[in-house]
């Protein structure tokens, strides 16, 4: 009895792992129309359920054609090489974050596949390219569902151990995080729009990757760079996002040049990375060589933070223009911000220009012990304005052998070398 009740059980289950298989058909199901060899169109239509492409093939939906997901699995997974997709519109898809559900999954034999001008929405990932190479992601539309938890949404585009992926011109939004990247090199992400997110671009352990002219809108990071080396973030802009617009985490050996960051605000510190989340346009954290040149940060609650051995990093000519703390720098090693003679701008510089050079005669400290003493102690903020506090500054102006190292611009610049950046385009 009790051996044909252990048969019984596992033929209920291999018919139950035989209908969850069935439920991925083969694209072929469809009534595909011929447009050339290797090339179908699929007519406008509701098409539900999970399909599967097998083959090399380039699919262009006609308007209205539509992969409804009921809520599980893939909408559409790619298991060949040099699969295109356009045009077509994805909906309800899994919201099993787990099993990695998302609207377009491409496996690793799918090198080559590119993904181009479709629309998708909904709670799961929106394409997650999985350890192949020379994907390329172009210009698709991917919304989450902002009615749960950003945690509890998928990313819209995840690359994991990707290699040569070009995601280019992408929007995305209401999804966990726009873009995230897992330990894969050699990537290029250039012109997305990333709204209303967790972060906008996420970096792990991902190196030799460019990030171009990207923008990032209302998210809770805009640009988080962890734990990777050789990556060129140029002419990327940060607008309005909170807690960080650029952080900067165990990076090594990278370019930040031409970014715009602006209103970076305060936020909650419970869903971020490392705390004391004040509102930081660019937060540099155990990060050294990299170099730091011709960037904007306007508007925010701080303008910069560099701590936990943030050293031998190249920072100049950069404009730090109307944030409420332009620096915040804790450390026992004196940080010139100066290179070739060249610094910073600094909306707040009191200092002069006698020879006209465009160079401040005076260095600009934006630190002294008192800053230090608010940072470890932000009660003594009470007394700012205070007599004592007054007396401190003016024993160390007078006695500059009980100064703290700190930074120092032995150049500052007299005017704002980044107005160019200012100017979003188009």
């Amino acid at each position: 009895m009790a051996r044909s009740r252990t048969l019984f059980i596992g033929l209920v289950l291999l018919v139950l792992c035989t209908s969850a298989q069935a439920l991925v058909l083969p694209i072929t199901d469809l009534p595909l129309q011929t447009d050339g060899a290797q090339h179908w169109r699929l007519p406008a239509g509701q098409y539900q359920g999970s399909f599967s492409i097998d083959q090399p093939m380039q699919l262009t939906c006609e308007p209205g054609a539509t992969f409804q997901g009921q809520g599980q699995g893939n909408g559409l997974l790619i298991n060949a090489p040099d699969v295109t997709v356009q045009g077509c519109t994805f909906l309800d898809w899994g919201h099993d974050l787990t099993a990695m559900n998302a609207a377009v999954f491409i496996q690793s034999k799918a090198h080559g596949a590119l993904i181009k001008n479709n629309h998708l929405q909904g709670p799961g990932f929106g394409i997650w390219v999985d350890g192949t190479a020379d994907v390329s992601l172009i210009d698709n539309q991917i919304q989450g569902d902002p009615t749960i938890r950003s945690q509890d949404r998928g990313n819209g585009i995840h690359l994991y151990a990707v290699h040569g992926a070009k995601v280019i011109g992408n929007q995305v939004r209401d999804a966990r995080d726009g873009i995230y990247i897992d330990t894969s090199n050699g990537n290029l992400l250039q012109g997305n729009t990333l709204e209303d997110l967790r972060y906008g671009i996420h970096y792990m352990f991902a190196n030799d990757n460019q990030v171009l002219g990207n923008i990032t809108r209302r998210t809770r990071t805009g640009y988080a760079l962890m734990q990777s080396r050789k990556l060129t973030v140029i002419g990327n802009r940060s607008e309005q996002d909170e807690n960080y617009g650029i952080l900067m985490n165990y990076i090594t050996y990278s370019t930040l040049r031409d970014n715009f960051v602006s209103e970076v605000r305060d936020g909650s510190t419970g869903d971020t990375m490392i705390t004391g989340a004040e509102g930081k346009a660019l937060f540099i954290y155990n990060s050294l060589f990299n170099s730091i040149e011709h960037n904007h940060f306007e508007r925010s609650a701080v303008g910069i933070h560099l701590t936990a051995g943030s050293e031998d990093n190249r920072i100049a000519d950069n404009a730090f223009v109307g944030n409420q703390r332009q620096v915040k720098y804790v450390a026992t090693r004196l940080q010139e911000w100066s290179v070739e003679g060249r610094g910073n701008y600094w909306s707040d510089y009191l200092g002069w220009d006698r020879n006209n050079d465009g160079l401040g005669d005076v260095a600009y400290e934006p630190n002294d012990n008192v800053d230090r003493l608010l940072w470890l102690y932000p009660q003594v903020r009470l007394l700012m304005n205070s007599p004592g506090i007054e007396l401190l500054r003016w024993v160390q102006r007078a006695f500059p052998v009980m100064k703290s190292p700190g930074v120092m611009d032995s150049h500052p610049l007299m005017k704002d070398p980044t107005l160019s950046l200012l100017k979003e385009p188009a």
